[in-house]
């Protein structure tokens, strides 16, 4: 489903839906069956509502929400238990910050504590319950692949990686006769029998949607039994438009310059320009100061470690291919590329200094960018700005790599907080996936939602190095 230009998935959706309803059910149940002594009822309802949306936002911000958490059947529910305690503790301390503003008093703790009580185990059951249907295909929409050959293996490679929780079952692949050699293996490859159409195929599968991926398509695409499909109910899909909707990324090895050119997006409006700007000055005023007292412990914690600069200063490619120089805390030892040649950082690598591998994972060595924001140069949410050797290699590797400097590159992005730390060619291909993602569909709404997703990755320290 796209919502303010972002796709998210109906399951993801449904499942906040109920979750709310639940909690307001709970608190609704707790409040004022229990005690009917108590007054402003009208006006718990609706403070009973913004405790659930705050709670699911901060779900959301633990990572509850995550197709990959829904996928870890291995923790039998513990790690949902887990992250939902943490979510309540941090709504209850909520509740005592805003407490003396109320124009009325709080139930009693007694009250509160059978109300916390009884949306733990509403929520800690629901989820057992979620989990189970969510791990049977059951539900999930039943799809028919048109094609067997690179494209059509894209799909199902996706669909079988080990981290995969998709709300989508690839039934089968329709094999059409094209010069395109066949890459699906046979056992998931159909053909249409002698007489039979693609519609009666569909039908006999139960297939809800038919996902179009043929790359040669002049001659070979059967236009005639796709509109019979659509008009008969069965949705049809192109493979790019696809892949955006249900992994959030542009499949590169899907694509087709048409498909981008004519296709919606890549919109660079003088309003939404204005506003994500503001939104920038406000967020690095504010983080600025709230980030003020860790910044000078880093600043501290640097000097002690040893002999070196405090601040790192780099050339990186921004907005237009214009070089700048990017702002960071330094946390390599000051010879890292004595040898002068660039090259990303590893796993493990030597070159960290102590300091600097708890401030990379916590991320704050990001910290200094904030005034590379508010000079201009970065926004907060964007593609990471690459250096100038990187972006000349990966330009001439990499379709559609330059596209990413079409707008400001960002602190935290849409690759970040969904793909791990890359240091590697086929890395940046597949970070720019979801950079070409951000460019196409990059909304206000889309950069509150990597914010969120940053705090989660600053939480759990993922992809750092």
């Amino acid at each position: 489903m796209r919502l303010f230009g972002h796709h998210i998935s109906r399951q993801t959706l449904v499942l906040a839906g109920v979750e709310i309803l639940l909690i307001v059910a709970s608190l609704e149940f707790a409040l004022i069956q229990l005690f009917q002594e108590l007054d402003h009822q009208g006006a718990l309802l609706g403070i009973n509502l913004a405790l659930a949306l705050i709670m699911v936002l901060l779900m959301e911000t633990i990572g509850l929400y995550d197709r990959e958490a829904h996928a870890q059947v291995g923790s039998e529910g513990l790690d949902d238990i887990l992250r939902i305690a943490a979510a309540l503790l941090m709504t209850l301390a909520g509740i005592a910050l805003i407490a003396p503003t109320l124009p009325f008093p709080l139930p009693t703790v007694e009250t509160i504590g059978f109300a916390t009580g009884l949306v733990f185990l509403v929520l800690a059951l629901e989820r057992l319950i979620y989990r189970r249907i969510s791990r049977s295909n059951a539900f999930a929409r039943r799809i028919l692949v048109l094609g067997s050959g690179s494209r059509a293996m894209t799909l199902e490679t996706a669909s079988t990686h080990a981290n995969a929780h998709n709300p989508y079952k690839i039934l089968a692949f329709v094999a059409i006769e094209t010069k395109e050699p066949g890459e699906v293996p046979a056992n998931r490859v159909l053909h249409l029998e002698n007489g039979q159409t693609l519609l009666q195929l569909a039908r006999s599968v139960k297939t809800e949607e038919i996902v179009v991926a043929i790359r040669e398509r002049r001659n070979s695409l059967p236009i005639k039994d796709l509109l019979e499909c659509k008009l008969q109910g069965i949705t049809v899909t192109d493979i790019s438009t696809f892949f955006e909707r249900e992994h959030q990324r542009l499949q590169l090895d899907s694509m087709n310059s048409s498909w981008l050119v004519f296709g919606s997006g890549f919109r660079q409006s003088w309003f939404g320009n204005v506003v994500k700007r503001v939104f920038d000055l406000l967020l690095s005023l504010v983080l600025l100061l709230v980030a003020a007292p860790v910044m000078l412990l880093t600043i501290i914690a640097i000097k002690l470690e040893g002999p070196g600069p405090i601040l790192y200063w780099q050339t990186r490619v921004g907005l237009g291919n214009k070089p700048f120089e990017i702002c960071k805390f330094r946390s390599m030892r000051p010879d890292a590329e004595k040898d002068g040649q660039p090259r990303w950082a590893a796993s493990d690598d030597d070159r960290i200094t102590r300091v600097g591998r708890v401030i990379r994972t916590l991320r704050i060595d990001e910290l200094p960018q904030i005034f590379n924001v508010l000079r201009g140069e970065m926004s907060f949410i964007g593609p990471r700005p690459e250096r100038p050797i990187f972006v000349d290699q990966l330009s001439k590797q990499i379709p559609y790599f330059l596209a990413r400097h079409s707008i400001r590159p960002g602190i935290s992005g849409w690759a970040q907080v969904r793909y791990p730390y890359g240091a590697s060619v086929q890395d940046a291909k597949e970070k720019l996936q979801y950079d070409l993602y951000y460019v196409k569909n990059h909304t206000l709404f889309l950069d509150i939602l990597i914010l969120l997703e940053t705090v989660k990755v600053v939480l759990f320290g993922r992809g750092a190095r």
